[in-house]
C-alpha cells in the first residue's frame, strides 16, 4: 500500500506546488496519475519514492517502491549496472566467487546469489541484446536507456512500482512489451503518462489538479467520458454566469436612469414650490447618497458576478480557450510532391535498408513514417526535405514549401522573447496589438511576452510555435511532425490535435503514438524495415 496524508510540497524558493494533497493505493491496484504539466506529478513521484520530502504532511509505502524515471541525460555518468543500483551487488558476488568471502561482501550480496541470471532474463525480455552491465549509459538510445530501467522491474522483483513517462523513447516494439507488462503484472503500479493507449490498461485514474487529487474509477476512456460531462456542464454553468451578468447590469442601468429621473422631478418639485436654498441642497445631498448607495449595491453585485464568472472560465479546458486559424495549403488537392525511385542511404559500406525504397506523395495526403528505432526515419526526412541527398537512386521534388516540427520544437528560438518569436513569424505585417491579442489567444498573457522561449515548457513552446505559424499569412504546404507529442501532456496533444485537423496541406508524421495517429485522420503508412 502507498498513502499521501495532508502532503504539501514547495520550490527551493518556497513557492507552494501543490497543498493538502490526499491519496490511496491499495496492494495491485493500477493507478494512472495524470494532470496538466507543471501540476507537481513527477514531484509526487519523487516523494513517493522518498527522494523529495514534503514541507508537511505523510507519506508512505508498505515496501520500497522500485522507480522507473524519465531520463534526460542525467545517467550518462553511470554504467548501466550503476544505473540500476545494482554495480556493488554484482562486485560482491565476484569478489566471493573469486574466493573473498567478506562480511561486508555477504551484506552486499544479502544472499541474492541468482542476480546475474535475473539480469539475463530481464534483459531478454526487453530486448537489450548485445548491452553489458558494465557499458556506460551514454552510449545506448534513448529507448534503450528506458528498457534498462524497466529490466530493473524484473532485477529488483518489487511489490510496488512507480513508473514516470515510460512508454517517452519506445518503439512499437518496445511499447507492446510495455503493455504486455501493465496488464500481467501483479506490482502495485502509479504511472505518470500522456500515453493514451497505456493510460487504458489502468483501473483508476488520479488528475492531479488545483483541488487537490481527484480519483476517477476507471480506465483513460472512462476518464475521458466524465469529463466531457464535467466541461459541458461548466460550459452551461459559464453562459448561465453570462447570462446573469448581462441581466445585473441591464438592472443596474435601469435603476440608475429611474432614479436619475426621480432626482430630476424632484428637483423641479422643489424649486417649484420656493424652499430656502439650504434646504434645496440638503435634499440633494440626501438624493445623492442614496443614488451612490444604489450604485454601490448594483456594483457589488455586477462585480461579484462577474469575478464568479472569470473563476468559472479559468476552469474551462485550454483547447476551448483558443481559436487556432490555419490556412489552408495554396496547392491544390493531389499534386504530386515527391516521387522517390530506388532509394537508399549507406553509412559506409551498410546501407540502411535491405530494399531500396520507393514512394510517392502528393498534396493533401496524411502519412505516417514507421519503424523501430534506428530504422532511419529522420533520415529520410532529411532527403524529404532536401537537407541529404540519398547515396542510390534519386528523388524529384517539387516547388512547396515545408516545415519541419521536431519533439524539442527546434523552430523556437530559445534566445528570443515570447513576443520577438511571434513578431519573426509576422509575414503579414500585423500591428503589435494584433500579435498580442494572437498570443493571448493561445494562453500567453502580458507576463509571457518579455519571457525567454529558452524557458517554457515543451507544451508552452508547442503552443508558441502553433501561435506563430497562425501569424504567418502564407500556410506551408507540408507540415513535418517528428515524435511531436513526446514532451506533451494530454491537455497539449488535445490542443495540438485540434490544429492539425484544422489543417488542410500535407502532413507528414513519424510517431510512435497510435492513438494521435487514428487522430489526426492518417491515410496511410510509409513503413522502414
Amino acid at each position: 500500500m502507498l498513502f499521501l496524508q495532508g502532503v504539501t510540497y514547495a520550490h527551493p524558493n518556497r513557492d507552494v506546488l501543490f497543498s493538502d494533497i490526499n491519496l490511496t493505493v491499495n496492494r495491485q491496484d493500477k493507478i494512472a496519475l495524470i494532470g496538466n504539466n507543471g501540476a507537481g506529478k513527477s514531484t509526487l513521484l519523487g516523494i513517493l519514492t522518498g527522494r523529495l520530502k514534503p514541507v508537511s504532511g505523510i507519506a508512505g509505502a508498505d515496501s520500497k517502491p522500485y522507480f522507473v524515471p524519465q531520463h534526460f541525460g542525467q545517467y550518462n555518468a553511470l554504467t548501466v549496472a550503476e544505473a540500476l543500483g545494482i554495480h556493488d551487488k554484482l562486485l560482491a558476488l565476484k569478489e566471493i566467487l573469486e574466493g573473498y568471502l567478506t562480511d561486508i561482501n555477504l551484506e552486499l550480496l544479502d544472499d541474492d546469489w541468482g542476480i546475474e541470471e535475473r539480469c539475463q532474463e530481464a534483459f531478454a525480455y526487453w530486448e537489450l541484446r548485445g548491452i553489458a552491465l558494465t557499458q556506460p549509459m551514454s552510449e545506448l538510445s534513448g529507448g534503450q536507456k528506458t528498457k534498462v530501467f524497466l529490466a530493473g522491474i524484473m532485477i529488483h522483483e518489487p511489490d510496488i512500482v512507480l513508473l514516470d513517462e515510460p512508454s517517452n523513447h519506445l518503439d512499437a516494439s518496445g511499447r507492446a512489451l510495455l503493455y504486455d507488462y501493465i496488464r500481467s503484472t501483479s506490482n502495485t503500479l502509479v504511472v505518470v503518462s500522456h500515453d493514451r493507449t497505456l493510460l487504458n490498461l489502468l483501473n483508476t485514474v488520479c488528475e492531479l489538479g488545483k483541488r487537490g487529487v481527484t480519483v476517477y474509477g476507471g480506465n483513460y476512456d472512462f476518464y475521458a467520458e466524465q469529463k466531457a460531462i464535467e466541461n459541458e456542464a461548466l460550459s452551461l454553468d459559464v453562459k448561465a454566469k453570462e447570462k446573469a451578468l448581462r441581466k445585473a447590469k441591464e438592472v443596474e442601468k435601469e435603476s440608475m436612469e429611474r432614479q436619475q429621473k426621480l432626482d430630476a422631478r424632484g428637483k423641479k418639485k422643489q424649486e417649484k414650490a420656493g424652499l430656502p436654498t439650504i434646504v434645496q441642497n440638503a435634499f440633494r445631498n440626501n438624493a445623492e447618497r442614496s443614488t451612490a448607495r444604489m450604485k454601490g449595491i448594483h456594483a457589488e453585485k455586477v462585480g461579484g458576478i462577474a469575478q464568479e464568472l472569470s473563476h468559472l472560465r479559468n476552469e474551462l479546458p485550454a483547447v476551448d480557450k483558443m481559436k487556432l486559424d490555419f490556412d489552408n495549403s495554396a496547392l491544390h488537392k493531389g499534386k504530386i510532391l515527391i516521387t522517390a525511385h530506388r532509394v537508399n542511404f549507406a553509412y559506409g559500406d551498410q546501407s540502411l535498408w535491405q530494399e531500396n525504397l520507393d514512394f510517392q506523395i502528393t498534396s493533401g495526403e496524411r502519412i505516417a513514417i514507421k519503424g523501430t528505432n534506428g530504422s532511419g526515419k529522420t533520415t529520410l526526412i532529411r532527403m524529404i526535405l532536401d537537407d541529404l541527398q540519398p547515396t542510390t537512386g534519386a528523388i524529384e521534388r517539387a516547388d512547396f514549401k515545408s516545415i519541419y516540427i521536431d519533439q524539442d520544437y527546434s523552430l523556437i528560438d530559445n534566445a528570443l522573447t515570447v513576443y520577438e518569436q511571434a513578431q519573426k513569424f509576422n509575414s503579414g505585417a500585423l500591428q503589435e496589438h494584433d500579435i498580442k491579442i494572437r498570443l493571448n489567444r493561445f494562453l500567453f498573457t502580458r507576463e509571457y511576452w518579455d519571457k525567454r522561449c529558452g524557458n517554457l515548457s515543451g507544451g508552452e513552446k508547442m503552443r508558441l510555435m502553433l501561435c506563430s505559424l497562425a501569424i504567418a499569412t502564407q500556410a506551408p504546404d507540408m507540415i513535418i511532425l517528428d515524435e511531436p507529442t513526446n514532451n506533451l501532456d494530454i491537455q497539449n496533444i488535445g490542443i495540438l490535435t485540434a490544429a492539425i485537423n484544422e489543417y488542410r496541406g500535407t502532413l507528414l508524421v513519424v510517431s510512435h503514438d497510435a492513438r494521435f495517429l487514428r487522430e489526426i485522420g492518417v491515410e496511410r503508412e510509409v513503413v522502414l524495415g
